[in-house]
């Protein structure tokens, strides 16, 4: 399933960004890429170890940490920490699939990736093209974001950019490991849980019908959360 998490950065968050990140020289994006991914990788990247990097990685990382939404969508165990990127002049990134186990920076500790995430630091109005295409079994999804958003999406899908054929499109990529391995089953948790909420707001906490769907709720993590 495909999730759009709006507001994981204020605009004024967004604009610090841009600013900061304008002071800053960027590295040919094929660094992060796989051998394969490579072969049709054109894009700019932040230097992983720059210090803007983590700042910036660091205020994404506590945002999503109290974003209700993406809580409840992703089922996080651990994120890999933000990394970020531009296109400009006919820059791209054609179809690919992202690598099934991604190390995290500085460490030598490794992660599934279940989710991929983009948070888009460009209003769609700033490029032409740029477009996020994900492939999944209903067909292709085209993804443009106001700035401050984030698609979640599994990282089984095959996914392109396309050629920002004119401005500059600027974003945050990451993965996420669910503690809900299975796509099916970390969807069902997701639309069980946006329920339980409903009904909480119309019911109040203590009626019967929502005590009942929470118990459900977590009798599942149970069976199926991996930690």
């Amino acid at each position: 399933m495909i999730h759009h998490i709006p507001n994981v950065l204020t605009k004024e968050q967004v604009q610090y960004f841009r600013d900061e990140m304008d002071k800053i020289e960027w590295v040919n994006g094929k660094v992060t890429a796989g051998t394969l991914s490579a072969t049709v990788k054109q894009n700019q990247q932040l230097p992983e170890d720059h210090p803007l990097t983590h700042l910036l990685s660091t205020i994404i990382l506590e945002s999503l940490g109290q974003h209700p939404l993406f809580l409840s969508a992703a089922v996080p165990l651990d994120i890999i920490p933000p990394l970020f990127n531009r296109y400009e002049n006919n820059e791209s990134f054609g179809f690919h699939v992202d690598n099934s186990i991604r190390r995290i920076r500085g460490t030598n500790e490794r992660l599934r990736t279940d989710l991929s995430c983009t948070v888009f630091l460009s209003e769609p109005e700033e490029y032409i093209g740029g477009e996020l295409v994900i492939e999944d079994t209903y067909g292709y999804h085209e993804v443009k974001l106001p700035a401050g958003d984030m698609v979640l999406y599994p990282s089984t899908s095959l996914h392109e950019v396309t050629a920002v054929t004119e401005g500059c499109r600027v974003a945050s990529f990451f993965w996420v490991q669910s503690m809900i391995r299975d796509d099916a089953e970390r969807d069902m948790l997701f639309k069980l849980d946006q329920s339980v909420q409903n009904l909480r707001m119309q019911l109040g906490d203590t009626h019967q019908e929502v005590i009942k769907l929470t118990n459900l709720y977590h009798n599942l993590m149970r069976k199926w959360a991996e930690l």
